[in-house]
C-alpha cells in the first residue's frame, strides 16, 4: 500500500491507498472537494465538520440515485465486490447514526 498527499478543502491529507488505485482515489478526492467547497460557498456554514457531514450525505443520496435493482447489485457483489453500492438500510443506519452524533443542538444546518 502507498500514501499519496491529497488537497481537500485547502487542507492536506496524507491517505493511504492500495496499488493501482491511485486514480479512483485521486477522484474520489476531487468529487468530495467539489461537494465540500460547494456547500461552503453558498456561505451559510463555516464549520468544517458540518460542510463535511453534509458532502457525505450528499454524496450518499447521489449513490443511492444510482443504484440499481437489488437483485443487479447482489449479482454485481457476486461478479465483482468493490462495483457492489452501499444498500439502503446501511445508509439510512449511517443517517441515523450522523443524527445522533449531531444532536447535541439539533439541527445540520
Amino acid at each position: 500500500m502507498k500514501q499519496i498527499e491529497v488537497s481537500i478543502m485547502g487542507q492536506s491529507y496524507l491517505l493511504g491507498c492500495p496499488d493501482g488505485g491511485e486514480e479512483r482515489l485521486r477522484e474520489a478526492v476531487a468529487q468530495v472537494d467539489r461537494e465540500m467547497c460547494a456547500i461552503r460557498d453558498t456561505g451559510k456554514l463555516k464549520a468544517r465538520e458540518r460542510i463535511a457531514v453534509l458532502a457525505a450525505l450528499n454524496l450518499a443520496y447521489i449513490l443511492t440515485d444510482r443504484q440499481p435493482p437489488a437483485a443487479t447489485v447482489t449479482q454485481a457483489a457476486a461478479d465483482n465486490p468493490s462495483d457492489a453500492l452501499p444498500a439502503p438500510e446501511y445508509l439510512d443506519q449511517l443517517i441515523q447514526r450522523l443524527d445522533q452524533a449531531l444532536d447535541s443542538d439539533g439541527h445540520l444546518l
